[in-house]
């Protein structure tokens, strides 16, 4: 059972979500075999303040 965990600074779209989700389990699908219903995917959407480059957090540029 294929489990995918998206992190991501910022907020995506319900639709956004939707579209990945789809592309994952088609890929999963079609490359590894793996029936889209065996495929769980979460979302981990992260305030730009918890997340840093270079040394400075994202909500600074």
């Amino acid at each position: 059972m294929p489990y995918v965990n998206i992190r991501i600074a910022g907020k995506l779209s319900r639709e956004q979500r939707a579209k990945i989700a789809e592309e994952i389990s088609d890929t999963l699908e079609r490359i590894a075999h793996k029936p889209k219903s065996y495929t769980y995917i979460a979302f981990d959407e992260l305030p730009d303040e918890n997340w840093a480059i270079a040394g400075k957090l994202l909500d600074e540029e």
